[in-house]
């Protein structure tokens, strides 16, 4: 079994906060062997082997104990009957070891996690190193030395842990092993804090006869819901809890950071015998299925049918995330740098994310920029489509706000072969990238852009202090020659669904109140802002042939789109018969009067409330919901503010709706589940009067413009610095000319 943490019976009996350790009293703190308990129990969660039920207990009990004795024991109670070894260091720094309480079970081909029981008495801070003659054989070595070499060993050193030692008097440290053979065999296992630190003798190591499980294979058969082979995401615990296969150094195509697995119908995996609960789904679109199943001796064949709830590319409504990494952040650095086009289209496929927009960064960038073609990869197969562009984050302009710059045909800034040569200022990336004809837009815009209000829209001017739709604020107001040399905005989108939606939202109703027509775009920036799986933030753009990656971007451009995180939908937004995204998104009158919006609107909660998914960033429908009952409000924005409402039932059934709204001016109007999906706007002009909502909305970009300038100048190079004065000047203009044209406060 992978990743196992047994229950064993041995239990330390304590009297006082102090242990003892081969005759020597260790001084416990009852307020740090806690803090670094929870650390060891956070780090187990995230490798998928998380503590039993009854060590969770002991540890909350322990927080809430007002005892320090009894405090210190309940940590040892939880975690004691889980070590596999117990390491002993000595006022010397010598070290012993034995064996733990923890069942000696491995299992073969597979990785297995025990804790490490470490009392310190020298209050040592150098790191826990473990090794073993059984563990990785030599190049070269006799057979029979390579026979013995059956076993692979490491320690858990990363976050939230750390590689060296705290200097407690008593902690905790998990350390994976793997096992090449099946059956009995032995190991002989050491431990030190660096050379000269192992006790005399035989003391620093112990001999402990193991026995590896075998596994059997597991075939899975996967079908659409239209009968048809897939490829799905499966999530697999044995009954303790315990994710397989193991995520301790995985290997793509699968990723030590997701408890999920991704596979193709027909493939194969390989459980040792037990009972496992099998969940499996395809993507947000889906239902989630369950299924219980008892693996033997004999190969066992299962199958699973996915379900839809809903599928808006019926409609024409196609999903994609246009902002994803196949390196960097959760990604491997080393040795591979990222992993290759087919393991993020795998990816893709299992959450049936139809567009993935795979861009190349700062930390890979030399590595990853081989995979750029400027088309689609050979890996897509429709309708599912994967290609490299970039996101400038870790060179050049990224200190002022990162951007995506999508559909490129040049990846490589003049001047250079890297990321090395890049501007500093965002509008001169932004003048090179839509030259070509890119589509381009700031990454997570909410970062940098946090303010005390919650209130939506807020007059309240944030900090400008980070690396989200930061210099955006300037570079709205610039139109830039395209690639026939007609002048095109600068900006084409902003990023939404992975940062705060205040944020995000707030400088966009802003910019838009002042007549702008920026549109927005669902993003996830996987695995960085999460890890969690790709399309956590959807795009889903209404394309009316087939579906195609250069006029999917130009659906984003156009606003032909409506962002979310999957679980609601609003499809179809019109205003008096003029579909968003169509014909400039605009319809005129000729004096104030009522319009008449309509779409199809669609949401799935499940019934019993999951207070988790509000957790972090991330737009979820959960936000959206109304005490513990399905509903939720569908509301439509009038220049940042709702205007008309309707409580629908989120329980998977598509709906029209319709609404109508007095229009007084010249306004953009918008439908939203406020943090779970939003429509990009149409724009109704009255009486041929440019949109200009409110004063207090000019008056809030343009002290914007100087709060932004004053955080970020710093950041711009020598050669540049004439180009970003000019630049925000002309900004600032802008913004008091619009702000002389307001007629409303």
């Amino acid at each position: 079994m992978n990743h196992p943490i047994r229950v064993g019976a041995l239990f330390f009996v304590l009297t006082s906060a102090s242990l003892q350790a081969h005759g020597q009293a260790i001084s416990v703190a009852a307020q740090p062997l806690i803090a670094q308990a929870r650390r060891v129990e956070a780090a187990l969660e995230a490798l998928g082997s998380p503590l039993p039920m009854r060590s969770r207990k002991l540890l909350e009990q322990a927080v809430n104990e007002s005892d320090e004795a009894k405090a210190v024991q309940k940590v040892q109670n939880a975690l004691d009957p889980l070590c596999l070894l117990a390491v002993n260091i000595n006022p010397e720094a010598r070290v012993k070891v034995k064996q733990g309480a923890s069942k000696a079970e491995l299992l073969a081909n597979g990785w297995r996690i025990f804790l490490v029981r470490v009392e310190n008495l020298a209050g040592v801070t150098a790191e826990l190193k473990v090794t073993s003659p059984n563990a990785k054989p030599l190049f070269n070595s006799p057979r029979s030395e390579v026979r013995d070499r059956w076993l692979e060993m490491l320690m858990f050193n990363a976050q939230p842990l750390t590689p060296r030692l705290s200097g407690l008097g008593l902690e905790y440290r998990i350390v994976q092993l793997y096992s090449s053979e099946t059956g009995q065999r032995e190991a002989k296992i050491s431990f030190n804090v660096g050379q000269g630190t192992q006790d005399i003798g035989y003391r620093n190591e112990t001999d402990i006869l193991f026995t590896s499980t075998k596994a059997s294979p597991v075939t899975l058969l996967i079908r659409d819901e239209n009968k048809l082979p897939a490829t799905a995401t499966f999530t697999i615990r044995d009954r303790l809890g315990r994710v397989y296969p193991s995520q301790a150094r995985r290997l793509a195509p699968d990723f030590a950071f997701h408890p999920q697995i991704y596979r193709v119908d027909g493939e194969k995996l390989s459980l040792p015998h037990g009972d496992y609960t099998i969940e499996c789904t395809r993507g947000p679109e889906y239902l989630s299925q369950t299924q219980q199943v008892t693996v033997g001796k004999k190969p066992l064949t299962l199958r699973f049918a996915l379900e839809r709830w809903v599928d808006p590319s019926l409609g024409g409504w196609w999903s994609g995330d246009h902002h994803i990494h196949a390196a960097g952040c959760a990604h491997y650095t080393n040795p591979t740098e990222g992993v290759h086009a087919p393991d993020m289209a795998r990816q893709c496929r299992g959450e049936d994310l139809k567009v993935g927009c795979n861009l190349t960064w700062g930390p890979c960038f030399d590595y990853q920029k081989q995979f750029f073609t400027g088309k689609i990869d050979p890996v897509s197969s429709y309708p599912y489509l994967l290609r490299y562009d970039i996101e400038v984050s870790g060179f050049g302009s990224h200190q002022s706000g990162h951007l995506c710059l999508l559909r490129l045909k040049d990846q490589m800034y003049p001047g250079g072969d890297s990321s090395k040569h890049w501007p500093t200022l965002c509008l001169n990336t932004l003048r090179w990238a839509k030259k070509q004809g890119a589509v381009c837009g700031p990454a997570h815009s909410g970062i940098g852009l946090g303010t005390k209000s919650n209130e939506l829209p807020t007059f309240e001017v944030p900090p400008f202090n980070g690396i989200g739709a930061i210099e955006y604020i300037v570079d709205v107001t610039h139109t830039v020659p395209g690639p026939d040399g007609t002048l095109v905005p600068a900006v084409d989108f902003m990023s939404t669904v992975d940062t705060p939606f205040q944020s995000e939202l707030n400088i966009w109703y802003h910019t838009l109140n002042c007549g702008y027509r920026t549109r927005i775009s669902g993003e996830t920036d996987f695995p960085c802002i999460t890890g969690e799986r790709v399309g956590k933030g959807r795009s889903y753009v209404k394309l009316d042939g087939k579906l195609d990656f250069d006029t999917w971007c130009e659906g984003i451009r156009k606003g032909r789109c409506y962002v979310s995180d999957g679980r609601s939908h609003l499809m179809d937004f019109a205003v008096n018969g003029q579909g968003v995204g169509d014909k400039e998104s605009e319809i005129r009158l000729s004096k104030a009067g009522l319009v008449h919006a309509t779409l199809k609107v669609a949401g799935l909660l499940p019934e019993i409330p999951d207070n988790n998914a509000k957790q972090g960033w991330y737009w979820n429908l959960e936000r959206a919901r109304i005490g513990t009952s399905r509903e939720v409000t569908v509301e439509i924005i009038q220049n940042g503010y709702p205007v008309a409402q309707k409580k629908i039932v989120a329980d998977g059934k598509t709906q029209d709706i319709t609404f109508d709204v007095e229009i007084s001016r010249s306004s953009w109007v918008a439908a939203r589940i406020l943090g779970s999906s939003h429509t990009n706007p149409v724009f109704i002009i009255v009486g041929e009067k440019p949109i200009r909502a409110f004063r207090r909305s000019a008056e809030w970009c343009l002290k914007s413009v100087d709060v932004c300038w004053a955080e970020k100048k710093q950041f711009i190079a020598p050669a540049e610095m004439e180009d970003a004065k000019q630049a925000y000047q002309h900004a600032r203009e802008a913004y008091r000319k619009i702000l002389a044209e307001c007629e409303w406060e």
